[in-house]
C-alpha cells in the first residue's frame, strides 16, 4: 500500500510543483518511507513509499525508464513475478532486484495497452508515454487498489489513490453529487464509476484508459466468464486443485521484508488464511505469524474464542486480541472520517479500524485478511433453486432436508423457497405424469396435503394459462418483473428528481432468480458493492500505514471456484464443500465443519443503544433535519422509536435505516457538505 497522485493539463498549462507537493503531503500516511514527485511541462507525477516488499526497500517512484520517454507511478503488488522475469528477459538488473513496478513498465514496453492481461496481483497505476503523448492507466481485477480522478475535457485530468489528494487542489470543485447520495440511501452501489462528489470518478476494476488531449478511452481487459466449467476426475482431485490454488493466493501474498499478521475471527475464512500462511512460513524458516483477534467479554454471544483458541492451539503463532465490545459503532467518526472519503456503508466498520490501529501499535505494515471468502467458493444455497429448475426432485428435497439440518430450520420451509415453485413448470410443460408423481414424493417426504398441492401448483396455474390464451396472449414473451424496489427511506421527491427508481431497476442485479448455482454466484462477484468496500478497507488500512492483502481476491481462486461444478459448493446441506474437503488436516475439525458464525448484530445494537447512545440521540436530535431533503423523516423517526422502545420489536431493517441516516448526517456535517 502506497500512495500515488498525477497531474496531466491537456490545455498546456505547466504543472506547479506545488500542487503535487500538496497532493502527496495530503497522502503522507499512505507511504511514511519516503515521497518524490516529477514534472515536466504540463505533467507530473507524484509518489507516496510504504516498504512493504523485499523489493520496495530499493524502488524509488516516480521511475523514469533509461531512454526517458517513459514515467510510471504506481501502488501495486505484481503476483506473477516469475512468470514476468521469464518473458519479459531484464538483464540489466540482478533478479532479486527487480521491482514491480519495474515489471510494469517492462510489460508496458512488450505488450503496450494490453499489458493489464498479462499482470496478476493488486496494482494501481499510470504510465507517461512522451512519445505517443497518452496517459495509460489500469486497476486490478477486483478493485483492491483504489484509482480516482478529475477529469474536464480539454483543461485537465487528475488522479489519485485517495479523493482528498484531488480536493486538495483549489481548482478541483468540491461539490456533492446527490445521484450517489440516492445511491448510498438505496442501498445499491453497483454503478463503479460515480463517487460523492461531482466530476469525481472512480477507474472501474479490471478497467484500462488513455488520456491523450483527444480525450479519454476507457476499457474492459477482463471480465468472469460465467459460462466455464470445469470437469474433473472426482472429489478429491477437485479438493487438491483447490488446495494448490489456495495456497498459491496465500504464498503470493505472503512475500515481505516485515513481520506479517493474520485477522483471525475464529471463521472459515479467516482460519483458513492463517493455517496456510502459517504452514507454509514455518517452511520456509521464519519467525511465527502475528493473529489479531476481536473477543467480546460483555457481550459474550459474539464471542469467537473457542474456534479462535482451535487454531491458535496448533502452534505456530504470536496472539494479539482486541475486546470489540469497548467501542460502538459511533466511536471515534471524527477520526476515521478525516481519511474515509465516502459515507460507510457497512455497520462493521468500528471493528477494521480498532484491528488496524492495534496493528500499527505492534509495528505491523501488512495484514492477511480472509475478507469475502463467502462470495468466492460459495455457500452453494442456490444449488437448491437450479434442482428445482431441473426438475431433480430426490436430489433436492435431500439437499434441503440436510440443510435445514444444519441451518435449524423445517425441511419443508427450505424446499417450498427455492424448489417448490418450479412444480408448476411441469404443468406448463403438460408433464402430468411427472407432475403427479413429484406431488406424490413431496407428501411422501414432508407430509404436505396432495390436495392443496394439485389445486395450487396444477390447477391454477393451468387455469392461468387456459386465461391467457384465450386473451390472445399466448404468444406474448413473459415481460420482465419492472415493479419498483421500495426505498421508504427515500425522500419520494429528491427520489424522483434524481430518478432513482430508474437507477434502480437499471443498475440493480436482475430480481428474476437465476437459472443456475453459477449464473447466482458470478452475480454476487460482479457486484459494485465488493470494489466499493475494497476500497473503504484500503482507507482504513492506510490510516495506519498499513496494507491488507486479501487471498479471496486472487484471480486464478475466483475464476476456479466460479468454473466448479454445483455439487461441489453444495453437498450434503455442507456450503463450500470443496473448501471443507480440501482443507482436511489443516484448519481444526471444529473449524473445518463449522456450519455458520457468530452474529455480531447484538453488539452493534448494544453499541449504539448503550456504548453511543450520547452521539446516536445528538445526530438525531440535531444533524438529521438537515436531511429532510433527501430522506422520509417521518419513516425514520419510526424505525429510531421501535429501535428505542423496550418490547425489542425492532427489525433489522430498523436497524439498518437509522444506521444508514446517522452515518450520513455525521459524514455530511464533518465534511461540511450537509445541505
Amino acid at each position: 500500500m502506497s500512495g500515488m497522485m498525477g497531474i496531466y493539463y491537456l490545455d498546456g498549462r505547466s504543472v506547479n510543483k506545488q500542487d503535487l507537493e500538496k497532493m502527496v503531503n495530503t497522502l503522507a500516511h499512505r507511504g511514511p518511507d519516503g515521497a518524490d514527485i516529477w514534472h515536466d511541462g504540463n505533467l507530473g507525477f507524484g509518489h507516496r513509499m510504504l516498504w512493504t516488499t523485499p523489493e520496495s526497500l530499493l524502488e524509488k517512484l516516480p521511475l523514469v525508464n533509461q531512454t526517458g520517454d517513459l514515467v510510471i507511478t504506481s501502488d501495486a503488488r505484481i503476483d506473477n513475478r516469475e512468470e514476468l522475469l521469464s518473458i519479459l528477459q531484464i538483464n540489466d538488473c540482478p533478479l532479486e532486484k527487480i521491482t514491480d513496478t519495474q515489471l510494469i513498465l517492462a510489460a508496458y514496453q512488450k505488450w503496450g495497452e494490453l499489458c493489464s492481461e498479462h499482470l496478476l496481483g493488486d496494482f494501481a497505476f499510470a504510465i507517461w508515454d512522451r512519445k505517443k503523448e497518452t496517459l495509460f492507466c489500469a486497476r486490478d481485477h477486483f478493485g483492491v487498489k483504489p484509482f480516482y480522478y478529475y477529469y474536464q475535457p480539454n483543461q485537465e485530468f487528475i488522479f489519485a489513490s485517495e479523493i482528498k489528494a484531488l480536493l486538495c487542489l483549489p481548482h478541483v470543485p468540491r461539490r456533492l453529487n446527490e445521484v450517489r447520495i440516492g445511491d448510498y440511501l438505496a442501498l445499491m452501489m453497483e454503478d463503479q464509476k460515480i463517487t460523492t462528489y461531482k466530476n469525481i470518478l472512480r477507474l472501474p476494476p479490471a478497467h484500462s484508459m488513455v488520456v491523450s488531449q483527444s480525450g479519454i478511452q476507457q476499457w474492459s481487459y477482463w471480465s468472469l466468464n460465467p459460462e466455464h466449467e470445469i470437469h474433473l476426475a472426482d472429489n478429491e482431485a477437485y479438493a487438491q486443485e483447490f488446495r494448490q490454488i489456495f495456497t498459491e493466493a496465500v504464498k503470493c501474498r505472503l512475500r515481505s521484508a516485515f513481520p506479517m499478521i493474520s485477522q483471525l475471527s475464529g471463521g472459515l475464512d479467516s482460519s483458513a488464511v492463517t493455517c496456510v500462511a502459517r504452514n507454509l512460513l514455518a517452511g520456509v524458516g521464519k519467525t511465527p505469524l502475528h493473529t489479531i483477534s476481536s473477543i467480546f467479554d460483555k457481550v459474550t454471544e459474539c464471542d469467537e474464542r473457542p474456534f479462535i483458541n482451535a487454531v491458535l492451539e496448533q502452534g505456530g503463532f504470536i496472539p494479539h486480541y482486541i475486546h470489540g465490545d469497548e467501542f460502538g459503532p459511533l466511536s471515534n467518526l471524527d477520526s476515521i472520517f478525516q481519511y474515509e472519503d465516502e459515507a460507510l456503508l457497512g455497520p462493521s466498520h468500528f471493528y477494521p479500524w480498532m484491528i488496524y490501529r492495534a496493528a500499527k501499535e505492534l509495528g505491523m505494515r501488512i495484514s492477511l485478511d480472509g475478507f469475502d471468502g463467502d462470495t468466492t467458493v460459495s455457500h452453494g444455497i442456490a444449488r437448491l433453486t437450479e434442482l428445482g429448475r431441473q426438475g431433480k426432485w430426490k436430489a433436492l428435497i435431500q439437499e434441503a432436508k440436510a440443510v435445514a439440518a444444519q441451518h435449524n430450520v423445517s425441511p419443508y420451509v427450505v424446499f417450498r423457497g427455492h424448489g417448490l415453485p418450479y412444480l408448476q413448470d411441469l404443468v406448463k410443460k403438460w408433464q402430468w405424469i411427472k407432475f403427479v408423481k413429484t406431488v406424490q414424493l413431496i407428501h411422501k417426504h414432508f407430509g404436505v396435503s396432495r390436495k392443496l398441492l394439485i389445486i395450487d401448483h396444477g390447477i391454477k396455474p393451468l387455469w392461468e394459462q387456459i386465461q391467457l390464451f384465450w386473451r390472445g396472449q399466448h404468444r406474448q414473451k413473459a415481460s420482465p418483473d419492472w415493479s419498483v424496489p421500495q426505498t421508504p427511506l427515500v425522500n419520494r421527491n429528491f427520489a424522483q428528481r434524481i430518478r432513482l427508481d430508474e437507477r434502480m431497476q437499471t443498475l440493480d442485479p436482475p430480481r428474476e432468480a437465476p437459472l443456475t448455482l453459477r449464473q447466482e454466484h458470478w452475480r454476487s462477484l460482479t457486484q459494485g458493492i465488493l470494489a466499493y468496500t475494497l476500497e473503504q478497507m484500503d482507507q482504513y488500512a492506510a490510516m495506519f500505514s498499513l496494507e491488507v492483502r486479501h487471498p479471496f481476491m486472487d484471480k486464478r481462486l475466483i475464476e476456479f471456484c466460479l468454473a466448479l461444478p454445483s455439487e461441489q459448493k453444495l453437498y450434503q446441506g455442507w456450503g463450500r464443500m470443496i473448501m471443507r474437503r480440501a482443507l482436511e488436516g489443516i484448519l481444526p475439525e471444529s473449524i473445518q465443519w463449522r456450519g455458520g458464525k457468530a452474529d455480531l448484530s447484538p453488539n452493534f445494537n448494544n453499541g449504539l443503544l448503550n456504548r453511543d447512545r450520547q452521539i446516536l440521540d445528538q445526530v438525531m436530535s440535531q444533524k438529521i433535519k438537515h436531511l429532510e431533503k433527501y430522506i422520509n423523516l417521518d419513516f425514520l423517526q419510526t424505525a429510531y422509536q421501535r429501535i428505542l422502545s423496550a418490547d425489542n420489536q425492532a427489525s433489522n431493517d430498523d436497524w439498518m435505516t437509522v444506521w444508514q441516516a446517522v452515518i450520513l448526517a455525521s459524514w455530511l456535517d464533518f465534511k461540511g457538505l450537509a445541505p
